[in-house]
């Protein structure tokens, strides 16, 4: 007598189904199918998928908006300079430059050696860079490397009073 394929299970969601297990090696059926037993019908499951996504969309656009807000707070506070690029970029730009000169401040000033009058410089300087495409470049960089990426930075990033330079 041959180990059956046809199996039918009863979801932990209480759906019933017929599943065909004749791909698999016929010790293995059993166990197999014990272990669909436990879990939802394919149904259900996709439909608590399609939850989750639209949840964790849901969630990821609202913390975007906060921390955007937050970002362009902080632009207006300490009077950084609008970005240039794309609105995408642009505003994909002013998280990454609060974010990259709240850590650098972070290590170089609070925690590292760096005195408020160097950091004044350094953010002067920053002030320049308004290509959004440079901060978002920069957005997995050391705190610590951020004066060296600001003189590395060229004319391109920096905005020049004649256009046609």
């Amino acid at each position: 007598m041959a180990v059956k394929t046809i199996w039918q299970i009863n979801h932990s969601c209480g759906h019933p189904a017929e599943r065909d297990l004749s791909d698999r090696a016929a010790d293995r059926r059993a166990g197999f199918a014990e272990w669909l037993a436990k879990q939802e019908c394919t149904d259900c499951w996709r439909a608590s998928k399609d939850g989750d996504e639209q949840d964790k969309a849901a969630w990821l656009k609202a913390k975007r908006a906060e921390e955007q807000a937050a970002s362009e707070a902080w632009s207006q506070q300490y009077r950084m300079p609008p970005l240039e690029g794309t609105e995408r970029a642009v505003a994909w730009g002013v998280r990454c430059r609060h974010q990259i000169l709240s850590a650098a401040y972070t290590t170089l000033v609070l925690e590292g050696e760096t005195s408020e009058a160097e950091w004044a410089e350094i953010e002067e300087t920053a002030r320049t860079l308004t290509r959004a495409g440079w901060w978002i470049d920069q957005r997995a960089s050391e705190p610590d490397d951020l004066t060296e990426l600001i003189d590395a930075a060229t004319t391109a990033d920096r905005p020049t009073e004649n256009p046609y330079f």
